[in-house]
């Protein structure tokens, strides 16, 4: 397990995309992708030499999953971790007392690859994305 990204929930992906790039140097390595399973517009960042992404995550509309975090003020939404095997690894922490959130499903973001939703008691959301290569989408 290695940590892929980290989720920020944002209004608009164009204003965030803004602060992150002219603040802190962050470059861009997608495009703004449309989610409807996730209700979300999405797009990956990364700092230069790092493995790790950050994703902007903003609603797709006011019915939109992720509405109500964006009116809270938005902010940290997940962490994501690369796994080899989603469904042990899913299995796994169901084991570990997280509850799922979501089962292993096809992911726009990810083509081809699968994603599920993981919550503990400490109400972090932790998304598990299957495979791919590190340090990339």
């Amino acid at each position: 397990m290695t940590l892929h990204h980290f989720g920020i929930s944002v209004a608009k992906i164009e204003t965030a995309l803004e602060l992150y790039v002219d603040r802190f140097g962050y470059l861009v390595q997608s495009p703004i992708i449309h989610d409807p399973r996730q209700t979300a517009f999405v797009q990956f960042l990364r700092l230069p030499g790092d493995s790790a992404f950050l994703e902007l995550v903003a609603p797709d509309g006011p019915e939109s999953k992720l509405a109500a975090a964006v009116k809270q003020g938005g902010g940290l939404h997940h962490l994501c971790y690369s796994v080899s095997d989603i469904e042990s690894a899913t299995q796994e922490l169901r084991s570990k007392q997280m509850a799922v959130l979501c089962e292993p499903v096809p992911a726009v973001a990810f083509p081809g690859r699968k994603i599920a939703w993981l919550m503990g008691r400490d109400r972090l959301p932790i998304e598990l994305v299957e495979g791919g290569v590190p340090g990339q989408l």
